[in-house]
């Protein structure tokens, strides 16, 4: 077997792997979610017998509203817990995607510079000029795609701090809404 034939087997090769690694991170990331919302239901379902039987304990409106002001705090942790967490996974499978366009530019990159270095050997005198210019064209091919990376790893960086602020502020928003209503459940109760 002549080895362009080879080469065509190895290239189809990888590419069917990087679509196997693609497909399971993708696979991996959905199968995460599911769990996680199967975690979420359960919880849910759980909590809300719970709370339906601690509602049927209500005996005055002072305990009424006692009650009902102790439900929106955990409600809205737990939903921005919620949202960090899916976050958390579709960040993971990005990262794993990355990860892998990263490998394959490389590849890439490697092959062109090996079919450059095979034509250059192949390459009838005189042709230099022209093997020079495909070599510079590679490096501002590869200094571009690196620019692009770091600045992409830059934006993804600054989103996951923006988060985690937004995240932060909304907690602190959460936890001083229940401390105004239990001041305001105090206030009722005392009067």
């Amino acid at each position: 077997m002549s080895a362009i034939p080879q080469q065509v087997l190895a290239s189809q090769k990888a590419s069917l792997d990087k679509l196997i690694a693609v497909q399971g991170t993708f696979f991996g990331g959905f199968e995460k979610l599911v769990d996680l919302n199967l975690k979420v239901l359960k919880a849910t379902f759980d909590e809300v017998a719970q709370k339906s039987q601690e509602a049927i304990g209500v005996k005055d409106p002072q305990e009424a509203l006692a009650f009902a002001s102790g439900l929106s705090q955990p409600s809205a942790e737990k939903a921005v817990a919620y949202s960090k967490h899916v976050y958390d996974i579709v960040s993971g499978v990005q990262t794993d995607l990355s990860k892998l366009a990263e490998e394959q530019v490389a590849q890439g990159q490697q092959q062109v510079s090996e079919a450059i270095e095979q034509f250059a050997k192949s390459a009838p005198t005189g042709s230099e000029s022209a093997v020079a210019l495909l070599k510079s064209s590679l490096a501002t091919a590869t200094s571009a795609y690196e620019s692009v990376a770091k600045a992409s790893k830059q934006a993804q960086e600054a989103a996951e701090s923006n988060i985690s602020a937004a995240t932060n502020a909304t907690f602190k928003a959460a936890t001083d809404v229940a401390e105004a209503s239990n001041k305001a459940v105090k206030s009722a109760r005392r009067a």
